[in-house]
C-alpha cells in the first residue's frame, strides 16, 4: 500500500528512489478505489486444493480483490465434479470482452508432452495472445511459466535426468527487483517438475530480465519490464502437505520417486515435514498485487488495451 506524505517533503526523493510508492495529499483526496479484478486460469487437476491456495495468498493483504475462475472449454476436468465447474468457473467465450487487473495462468501435469500434443494447446495460445490486450499483468506458474515463455518468445523446455522434487534455496539476481522487496537474501522454494528452461535462453531475450534463480533449481522468476508478464518455475502457493501427497501418489504407484529434498526434517519420510516457504510465498503474491497491479492499472479497465499498445 501507498504511504502518504505532505507534499515537498524531503524523505519523498529518497523513498521513491527506493520504489517505495508514495503519494502525497492531493492525489490521497482524488484517488478512486474499486477492486482489482484478478482471473485465474486453472490447469491443475485438483482444481479445488490449487484455487483454495491462489485465494489464500492473494486475499492475504490490505487490498480488495475479486477473484474469478477460468477453465479449458477444450478439456474436461477429471478430478473434480461438473457441478462445481459449472458453477464456479467460466469459459473463454464468456470473459473475452472483458479486461482484468492481473491473471494467473498455473502449473499442469503435461511437462512431459511437446506443447503442441496438450489437448488444449490451441485455446492456450488464443487466451495467452488474448492477456496482452486485456490483462494488465500476467503471472505464470510452472508449466504455466514454461508455455507462456514458449509461445511469447520461442524459449523451450528441456527433460531433466530426474525429476526435480523438493525445497531448493533461491537468491535474487536482479537486486533491484520490487517483486521481491523484503525478501530474506536466501529463500526457500518448492518445485516439482520433469523439465526445465535454460537461464542463456533467458538471458538472449531482450525484453526478459532474470529475477531470482537457485543453483539447483535453475531460474526461478524472470519478467518483461514493468512486469505485464511474470514467470514462476516453482510452485511457491504449495501446501505443507503437498509435496508429501505428490511422494507418496508416485510411491505408491511403484513410480521412481525420490523423498524430497529439504522437506522432512533430516530427509526422513517419516517425519512430518516443515514449510519454510510460507512467508516469502505471501510477499511475493503480495508484491505481485501491489506493485504490478494496484499501482499500474487504470481505474477504467477499459483503458488497459491502450496501455498495452493495443487500440
Amino acid at each position: 500500500m501507498p504511504i502518504k506524505i505532505p507534499a515537498g517533503l524531503p524523505a519523498r526523493q529518497v523513498l521513491e528512489s527506493e520504489n517505495i510508492f508514495v503519494m502525497d495529499t492531493e492525489r490521497a483526496t482524488s484517488q478512486r478505489i474499486r477492486p482489482l479484478h484478478i482471473l485465474i486460469l486453472n490447469l491443475m487437476p485438483t482444481k479445488i486444493v490449487t484455487e483454495t491456495q491462489l485465494a489464500r495468498l492473494l486475499g492475504n493483504t490490505p487490498l480488495q480483490v475479486e477473484m474469478e475462475l477460468l477453465r479449458m472449454s477444450t478439456h474436461t476436468a477429471k478430478n473434480t465434479s461438473a457441478e462445481h465447474m459449472i458453477t464456479y468457473y467460466q469459459t473463454f467465450d464468456e470473459v473475452r470482452d472483458r479486461n482484468y487487473d492481473g491473471m494467473v495462468i498455473t502449473g499442469a501435469p503435461v511437462e512431459q508432452m511437446a506443447f503442441e500434443e496438450v489437448e488444449y494447446w490451441d485455446e492456450l495460445c488464443e487466451i495467452m495472445e488474448w492477456t496482452k490486450s486485456h490483462v494488465y499483468s500476467t503471472f505464470h506458474i510452472c508449466w504455466g511459466a514454461q508455455a507462456a515463455l514458449y509461445y511469447h518468445y520461442g524459449i523451450k523446455k528441456y527433460p531433466l535426468k530426474e525429476k526435480l522434487f523438493g525445497v531448493y534455496p533461491h537468491t535474487i539476481t536482479h537486486k533491484n527487483s520490487i517483486l521481491f522487496r523484503g525478501f530474506d537474501d536466501v529463500f526457500p522454494v518448492p518445485h516439482s517438475r520433469h523439465t526445465t528452461v535454460r537461464r542463456e535462453d533467458i538471458a538472449a531475450v531482450d525484453e526478459l530480465k532474470i529475477l531470482a534463480e537457485s543453483e539447483q533449481a535453475g531460474v526461478y522468476a524472470a519478467s518483461t519490464n514493468g512486469g505485464t508478464q511474470i514467470f514462476i518455475t516453482g510452485h511457491s502457493e504449495y501446501d505443507t502437505e503437498t509435496l508429501e501427497k505428490e511422494y507418496l501418489r508416485d510411491k505408491n504407484a511403484g513410480l521412481p520417486i525420490h523423498v524430497p529434498e529439504n522437506y522432512y526434517p533430516g530427509d526422513d519420510d517419516t517425519k512430518r515435514p516443515v514449510n519454510t516457504w510460507r512467508s516469502s510465498a505471501n510477499l511475493i503474491y503480495s508484491n505481485w498485487l501491489n506493485y504490478f497491479v494496484y499501482q499500474s492499472t487504470p481505474y477504467d479497465l477499459a483503458a488497459i488495451p491502450e496501455m498495452r499498445g493495443h487500440k
